[in-house]
């Protein structure tokens, strides 16, 4: 019978590769924007992704891991957007409109992310894993009400404009884009994005 040389090492183990990890994550959060987290079993995406469940722990230690990646990630790129646009001294209409058009990129990018963002978020604040999501909603918050009141305070936009009103309008009816919005279908996010500010700011914006 054969036996180990003396001080021989154990076969190194080859991590799993970025693309491969990127490939399960896209899987996951299609399950997760379809089934929602609490029903969703880590069997169920190992399934989707044609993995045996046990084999799913090789590269995650759990599905709430799979969903932190997922939604850090996705609010990583949104933040780094919006944050160019912020800094890029527009004014209130083009920032109003960079926004959109920045959001509907993201959608674009990561309707999954979107989509269980915009259903679990204010479930999933409450674990201390996910704390960030109350602040990114704060911070998105500040964001759009800034730039709204700063529209009203330059004659941008109505002085009787109700800005808590028009934001919450503004990020419905964006952000619910991403249940029914495709990438590659007729319409580009820029398209979408040029079609949706045409219907608002017609609507907000002081008219000649």
């Amino acid at each position: 019978m054969p036996t180990a040389k003396k001080n021989e090492k154990p076969a190194a183990v080859t991590p799993p590769s970025p693309a491969r990890r990127r490939e399960l994550l896209a899987t996951a959060a299609e399950v997760f924007a379809a089934h929602g987290y609490d029903a969703t079993t880590v069997r169920r995406i190992a399934d989707e992704a044609g993995l045996l469940a046990g084999s799913l722990y090789y590269h995650f230690d759990s599905k709430e891991s799979m969903l932190d990646e997922i939604l850090s990630s996705f609010l990583d790129e949104l933040w780094a957007g919006y944050d160019a646009v912020l800094a890029a001294g527009l004014g209130p209409r083009e920032t109003i409109e960079a926004l959109v058009t920045e959001s509907f990129r993201e959608i674009d990018r990561h309707r999954a992310a979107v989509a269980i963002y915009q259903k679990e978020s204010r479930q999933l604040a409450g674990k201390p894993r996910f704390g960030y999501l109350t602040d990114s909603r704060q911070k998105f918050e500040k964001a759009w009400l800034g730039t709204l009141e700063r529209g009203v305070a330059d004659g941008v936009f109505r002085p009787d404009l109700d800005v808590r009103l028009t934001y919450r309008f503004v990020r419905d009816t964006v952000w619910v884009a991403a249940s029914w919005y495709r990438p590659g279908g007729l319409h580009g996010p820029e398209e979408i994005a040029r079609q949706y500010l045409s219907m608002v700011l017609d609507g907000i914006a002081v008219r000649d």
